[in-house]
């Protein structure tokens, strides 16, 4: 207590300074209100951005590999494709299965748009995919009411699904599902299973499209390629994608390089085709991110920069005003060290209070932005402490020449000064 009570006087003294001075302590503190707020609202961002990140690669899985059939822009195109490449087929599903180390589970995909659905329902439809058993493992998938097709289902082309959660909603309401039926085009199907809700990404990924991943349909695939018809199919893909699982100690893109080198080969670089890594999508956006923060950083560094300026100012201003006071401070005692103290407190204390507006005006300044731009923000303690620890810093570091001038004062001069 003892040490908190020698400061306990510059303390007072230098929120009597601030509150003498309202206007210009105010103008003072704008430049690291400003510097501090813009810190806490750019953590927030990059916070948020990090967050929506993991989500969304946890949600696509970390060690997954995405195989895509690129769509065709018109039917010209499309059969332009066809003239060098079949497309995505079985047979590069076998290529990939059979000749690239270290997969875990694979399986393909069939997917139809219904242009019907019994029940009716006034949303939009689910989309049908046809997977392999496994796609329940691939993708984290877990069941809440029912239980997923076997592979005993898909090898009889048993007529069952499994409904997303959106999906069992919108078809049967609320009621367990398992055991009614839904017509998809012309094709019934005995709901078997019905998944739990999915988080669901609104960020767009090259080569994915955008799917409500609880608005589907999921049957085995051989009942997807023998009960339903695909129109055109001579010119559309037989298969339109594949999901890869690599075993945890796997390098997936290295794997994603040796698959794509695969269908480069088969398809005679007709680029119909894509191949999506989450772990590398993870990378890149790491490094987007930080290209990012070092942008807003400098940013804010200068609005920070700006504001010790302004402290260092009003701290020569304030040592011209009260030279007669340090004259007569120093003439009954006082040592250099304690008019450094002094006037260092009240460059601190601006800092300090300053600081703590600034963090204010930086979280409703986070909040305006994810309002306004949509975006995901996450007010961290971390970068509160980190933009509150930058405004004492710069209060010290701009407030020590101010205070040293001040201690230098020869005292009698001082005491002469008009």
């Amino acid at each position: 207590m003892s040490g908190l009570g020698n400061y306990l006087p510059e303390i007072y003294m230098g929120l009597s300074s601030l509150l003498v001075h309202k206007l210009r302590s105010l103008l003072t503190m704008l430049g690291m209100i400003f510097g501090v707020g813009a810190v806490v609202a750019m953590l927030s961002i990059t916070a948020g951005a990090q967050k929506e990140m993991i989500s969304f690669i946890d949600l696509l899985g970390v060690n997954n590999i995405i195989i895509e059939a690129k769509e065709a822009v018109d039917r010209n195109e499309l059969q332009t494709r066809r003239a060098t490449s079949p497309g995505l087929t079985f047979r590069d599903f076998r290529a990939i299965s059979q000749n690239v180390q270290g997969i875990e589970a694979a399986t393909p995909r069939k997917r139809f748009k219904p242009g019907k659905v019994l029940p009716k329902t006034a949303n939009e439809p689910p989309v049908l995919i046809g997977v392999l058993p496994n796609f329940l493992e691939i993708n984290s998938l877990k069941v809440i009411e029912g239980r997923f097709f076997t592979a005993e289902d898909d090898l009889r082309s048993t007529p069952v699904c499994v409904l997303g959660e959106s999906a069992k909603v919108n078809l049967l309401g609320y009621d367990k599902a398992v055991g009614k039926y839904v017509k998809i085009n012309e094709v019934w199907l005995q709901v078997i299973g019905v998944l739990a809700h999915q988080a669901t990404a609104d960020t767009e990924v090259e080569g994915l499209e955008v799917v409500n991943r609880n608005n589907l349909a999921i049957a085995p695939l051989n009942t997807v390629m023998r009960r339903f018809e695909d129109s055109n199919s001579y010119l559309k893909d037989e298969i339109d994608g594949i999901y890869v699982r690599v075993t945890p100690q796997t390098d997936s893109i290295e794997v994603s390089s040796v698959i794509s080198a695969i269908l480069a080969a088969t398809h005679k670089d007709a680029g119909d085709f894509t191949v999506v890594v989450p772990a590398g999508l993870l990378e890149e956006r790491r490094r987007t991110q930080f290209i990012f923060e070092v942008v807003m950083i400098c940013i804010a560094g200068i609005s920070l920069l700006v504001g010790g300026i302004g402290i260092m100012n009003i701290m020569l201003a304030t040592v011209l005003e009260r030279t007669r006071e340090i004259g007569i401070r120093r003439a009954i005692g006082a040592r250099q060290a304690d008019i450094v103290r002094q006037f260092l407190t009240e460059a601190v204390m601006i800092s300090i209070v300053g600081g703590l507006i600034g963090i204010a005006f930086g979280f409703s300044l986070s909040r305006v932005i994810a309002a306004a731009a949509g975006w995901s923000t996450v007010v961290t303690a971390g970068s509160v402490a980190v933009a509150f620890g930058v405004s004492v810093f710069i209060g010290l570091l701009f407030g020590i020449y101010p205070a040293v001038q001040a201690a230098k004062l020869d005292p009698i001069e001082a005491i002469r000064y008009e």
